[in-house]
């Protein structure tokens, strides 16, 4: 028989469209889709799907066994900014869930594990411009230590008992296909949506803030991929550095009035601002490149090119469903 994927986590910003482009490629029976409570997302329900909450491991070891798993992509985590509200359940469910999935990887009820980290990792002391992969790692948020301390046990556990554990720092992720998810990096998707309801924007992030950022497209194609590469092509098991783009809120809006010249924006930095310049600049993911191919294919403008077309036609097929 052969072993079937799960999903843990779901329901968030990359979880409906991995599992989409799972299904697409393995079949919708092959991908298991899991979340913490019951999802009304057509895309996720066209397939199986589990009630999970990754902390109960009980209920985890179960599902594998029932559905005969073998890759898991452990997406479930709370993010940044939410993390920092509550940082003793995000500390919780960020390191806990992380070591149930490695302890059934251990004991070889999984064979493959996908795990995300982020350039949270990364702090206030790292290179700003073109961080590389190998530097100074000195977070200071919840969510940035817990990713640290989840690279550090990732790699104990490729090098102690053999799991084949695969990772990407990710960067901001951008996306049309599901809501912001409580990040830092998440005005560069609300804006788009804010600009096409209202015409304006308030951003809380300065307008230089320069970050490094990835279409969800570059984002879903870069885990499948290094899922996908040899063994022996996976030479970091901590976790890699991949590159999209980087631009600041000032430069985002000013594409976004190109197409839509009554946009305006203004600025009210908060608490996540803090975040934000602790984070870097750009991203040197040489290592991807050579490693497993990796390359990105959006820049800024094509990004926010799809980004304005896509949300179109998505308000115009709701309005015409609501008539």
């Amino acid at each position: 028989m052969q072993g079937k994927t799960l999903v843990i986590g779901a329901s968030g910003q990359i979880g409906i469209e991995l599992v989409t482009a799972l299904r697409t490629k393995h079949g919708h029976q092959q991908v298991v889709a899991s979340d913490i409570r019951v999802s009304e997302s057509p895309e996720l329900n066209d397939g199986p799907f589990e009630v999970l909450n990754v902390l109960n491991m009980d209920e985890l070891e179960r599902i594998v066994d029932k559905h005969n798993i073998t890759e898991v992509y452990h997406l479930a985590a709370m993010l940044s900014a939410t993390s920092e509200k509550n940082p003793e359940r995000a500390w919780d469910l960020n390191m806990n869930g992380l070591f149930h999935v490695l302890d059934l990887a251990k004991h070889q009820k999984i064979k493959k594990v996908f795990w995300p980290s982020s350039i949270a990792v990364f702090g206030p002391s790292t290179p700003k411009q073109m961080t590389p992969q190998y530097t100074v790692m000195e977070p200071n948020s919840v969510y940035g230590i817990s990713k640290l301390a989840g690279e550090r046990w990732c790699e104990y556990y490729h090098e102690k008992f053999g799991v084949d554990v695969r990772s990407l720092r990710y960067p901001g992720l951008i996306g049309y296909k599901s809501d912001p998810g409580g990040g830092t990096t998440d005005y560069a998707v609300d804006i788009f949506h804010q600009a096409l309801e209202k015409g304006s924007y308030q951003c809380f992030l300065s307008e230089n803030t320069m970050l490094p950022m990835m279409m969800m497209d570059d984002a879903i194609r870069a885990t499948i991929s290094i899922m996908e590469a040899p063994a022996e092509q996976i030479k970091i098991r901590s976790s890699y550095n991949v590159a999209g783009c980087s631009f600041t809120p000032s430069e985002l809006a000013q594409l976004i009035k190109e197409q839509i010249p009554e946009f305006s924006i203004t600025y009210e930095p908060d608490f996540r601002q803090k975040i934000a310049d602790s984070w870097p600049g750009s991203i040197d993911d040489s290592e991807a490149r050579a490693h497993w191919n990796w390359k990105a294919a959006y820049d800024t403008t094509k990004l926010a090119d799809t980004m304005i077309r896509e949300l179109r036609h998505k308000k115009k097929a709701e309005t015409l469903v609501t008539r």
